[in-house]
């Protein structure tokens, strides 16, 4: 039995050894490549780690604010794909927003991030600490096809 509190989610977090679309935050206007090394080093920091849910007017990442965690985290192909659950009685306005429109996507959140060459135009990360994730538009997020369903 599913428990009254859990929504589950399924997302696409990020694609590995190739540029993201822009610039995420924290990058200093650099796009990133997140390397399929450090990704699969780093996959075991995402379980239990928070997810928020990015204002849609703003679409800025909301650490602080933790509406749900992730529960499982792999690479599948060129993908991280995570799961886990919304506190949906806690966060019912979250819900209507999530369930209301199919436009959301994911990005991550880290800290402890090693760049081989900070004078690269895209800065490649060997080695990260994931703390989180954030739910936001797709067309917001650093990488444009990631994705995000309710279950």
């Amino acid at each position: 039995m599913l428990h009254p509190n859990k929504r589950p989610f399924i997302g696409v977090l990020a694609f590995l050894d190739q540029p993201s679309d822009k610039a995420p935050g924290g990058a200093r206007g650099h796009r990133v490549i997140l390397t399929e090394s450090a990704a699969r080093f780093a996959l075991p920091t995402l379980i239990g780690m928070g997810i928020n849910v990015a204002d849609r007017d703003s679409q800025q990442h909301q650490p602080t604010s933790k509406v749900g965690v992730i529960e499982t985290a792999e690479i599948s192909g060129r993908e991280i794909v995570v799961s886990g659950y919304i506190f949906a009685r806690d966060f019912p306005a979250v819900i209507d927003q999530l369930a209301a429109s199919s436009e959301y996507g994911m990005s991550y959140e880290m800290a402890d991030a090693h760049v081989e060459d900070m004078r690269a135009s895209d800065w490649k990360l060997t080695k990260v600490t994931f703390t989180g994730a954030a739910v936001l538009l797709r067309a917001k997020a650093a990488y444009k096809f990631t994705d995000f369903i309710l279950l």
